[in-house]
């Protein structure tokens, strides 16, 4: 099993979603964030005056998957994210040893 976490621009959130449920992912997690990289920040302005703030917004989005779809879904988040511009985001892809359902105690790939 993989957790696959994609930190994206805001607007791309609804294609990636489309992206991934095209490939039968059937749950996600969807978290408000900010941050910097490469961009170093943005200049806003506000009331009249301008002025700098070094987080821009953007979306994490975690989706946990089998092992035999992760990379079509790292392949279908980087497609429906890519804009080409600076700020595109990042995909992380970490292994997940272990996963319960609450529900039903199941465990294992069943409970994703």
């Amino acid at each position: 099993m993989k957790l696959i976490t994609a930190i994206i621009k805001p607007f791309k959130l609804d294609d990636v979603r489309e992206a991934l449920m095209d490939l039968s992912v059937t749950g996600m997690t969807v978290t408000e964030v900010k941050g910097f990289g490469r961009q170093k920040g943005q200049t806003e302005i506000y009331r009249g005056a301008e002025y700098s703030t070094n987080m821009v917004p953007k979306v994490k989005v975690e989706i946990a998957t089998n092992d035999d779809i992760a990379e079509r879904a790292v392949e279908a988040i980087q497609q429906a994210a890519h804009t080409g511009a600076i700020g595109d985001g990042k995909i992380f892809v970490t292994d997940i040893e272990q996963a319960v359902r609450i529900r039903t105690g199941e465990t294992g790939a069943v409970a994703l």
